[in-house]
């Protein structure tokens, strides 16, 4: 992988991560075409996320820190567990728990048969079909106060979806919000601060087991030699993705404040038809590292 390869695929990560149209989606795709042959692969999507995680860190610092304290307060009996920021805590932990156990539980699958093109390009008609049916129907009228343990399950078994590449983290989080009557905003928010300790758990486990490899010299050779990324691409890679994904959250928030999310239904099913005629035609090979 070069450093322009690098530095382009960091940006694709930052200006999907956030948006309901699958950030692992589109560094497969883009990855292949970028490089013939061969994929960036889980690993180094699971890496360069962090870079965009860090950027929810920095935008939703305050509440993150705010909510962080008063779920230690709780645990303490210095406030009561029904204050809303407590509670908020050990929502996006409840939530965080499917994730991380479907996550850890099918790791091989997740790493290698369901990167599957067709499973990406279906999943990105599929679940634009459902984020439409849910910004159509849903009665948005919830706020985060509204969260009750049931719902932040939910939410939780949604964003485990994303494990698939092609449904969306914030996609599948933003869908199940809207269909039990969150509002636009809510629901993204919510999809936001939960996202964070999924991400940084799968971007430091894969980071500790590829990174001490890249560190020696015959470990980042071997990685150079084999076209896979290396250590210096990464970190390219995710500081590009943390500058311009925190733009993208700006930008984003702003915009479903006042719109609805139907440029992205029309834009997810378009990628995922443009996706099944490159592979009907050749121009992709559906497996892993296959693109022609």
């Amino acid at each position: 992988m070069s450093i322009f390869d690098a530095i382009i695929l960091g940006l694709v990560q930052a200006l999907t991560e956030f948006l309901p149209v699958s950030s692992s989606a589109h560094l497969r795709v883009v990855g292949e075409l970028l490089m013939p042959g061969r994929e960036p692969g889980a690993a180094f999507t699971a890496i360069i996320q962090l870079g965009t995680e860090t950027a929810v860190l920095l935008y939703f610092g305050r509440d993150i820190l705010r909510i962080i304290s008063h779920w230690f307060q709780a645990l303490r009996g210095k406030i009561p567990h029904s204050d809303p920021d407590a509670r908020m805590g050990w929502l996006v932990i409840v939530g965080s728990i499917p994730i991380g156990v479907l996550g850890l539980a099918f790791e091989k699958q997740i790493d290698h048969s369901l990167r599957n093109l067709y499973i990406t390009a279906t999943m990105l008609i599929v679940f634009g079909i459902f984020l439409a049916v849910a910004d159509r129907v849903g009665k948005q009228e919830r706020t985060l106060d509204e969260l009750t343990w049931k719902h932040g399950i939910i939410y939780g078994f949604a964003q485990a979806l994303a494990l698939i590449p092609g449904v969306s983290r914030s996609g599948g989080t933003i869908t199940a919000g809207l269909l039990m009557g969150y509002t636009r905003e809510a629901a993204a928010r919510y999809a936001f601060l939960l996202a964070v300790p999924a991400v940084f758990a799968s971007g430091l486990y894969k980071a500790a087991k590829e990174i001490p490899q890249l560190l020696t010299c015959e470990g980042q050779q071997a990685a150079i030699a084999a076209g896979h990324p290396s250590l210096f691409a990464i970190l390219v890679a995710t500081l590009i993705s943390f500058v311009v994904g925190y733009a993208v959250i700006v930008w984003f928030m702003k915009l479903i404040s006042h719109n609805s999310y139907m440029p992205f239904v029309i834009y997810r099913i378009a990628a995922g038809l443009l996706l099944l005629l490159l592979l009907v035609t050749g121009v992709l090979d559906p497996l892993a590292g296959g693109a022609k």
